[in-house]
């Protein structure tokens, strides 16, 4: 196919660096489905990415949510369970800038729990994805992503994050990217 494989390469990018950064190597990429989606309009809170743990905590098929116990539908992808979502909004988030776009992959990696279970990482009290702001996601995140630039990146993987999605366009003909629906909860018993 032509074009630029933008699922293809955010996967090469996200595989190096987990492998470069100690705090993320528990993730396995072939079970992190990458996928993008179309921005349409000019919105007032902007989202440039978003992980979709595909389970419940402590990686459950079935949870409590809004007051009823519901179980999530499984996802495969070439004959393999997905544990995760990772989806990019285009061409929003890859005309950001470098260091944004750079800072955003590692955050939505950061919200992978440790255990790699489908869940996400927990903080404790109501705002259980980021935690409070004495937590410090956003601080550690700047620090995993000063580890990676210091662990001798794979420049070929990083190269399209220097580019604005018009530059891949006028480059590769076309950006083509996975595009998948979100899962679904189904209300049991």
């Amino acid at each position: 196919m032509d074009g630029f494989d933008y699922s293809r390469a955010m996967s090469g990018l996200c595989e190096d660096i987990t492998r470069r950064v100690e705090e993320l190597r528990h993730i396995d990429m072939s079970r992190v489905l990458v996928a993008a989606t179309q921005t349409r309009g000019a919105r007032r809170y902007k989202t440039y990415a978003a992980l979709t743990p595909l389970r419940f905590p402590g990686g459950a098929l079935e949870g409590r949510q809004r007051g009823g116990r519901y179980r999530i539908s499984r996802y495969m992808h070439d004959g393999r369970e997905m544990l995760y979502i990772l989806t990019f909004y285009l061409p929003r988030f890859q005309d950001a800038t470098f260091d944004f776009k750079l800072e955003t992959v590692i955050h939505e990696l950061w919200h992978i729990g440790p255990k790699f279970d489908g869940d996400h990482r927990r903080f404790n009290g109501r705002r259980h994805q980021h935690g409070n702001p004495s937590d410090g996601f956003d601080a550690q995140v700047r620090r995993l992503v000063a580890r990676y630039l210091g662990a001798d990146p794979d420049g070929d993987r990083l190269a399209f994050l220097h580019c604005r999605f018009g530059d891949l366009v006028e480059q590769f003909g076309s950006v083509r990217a996975l595009r998948v629906r979100q899962p679904h909860m189904f209300r049991v018993g």
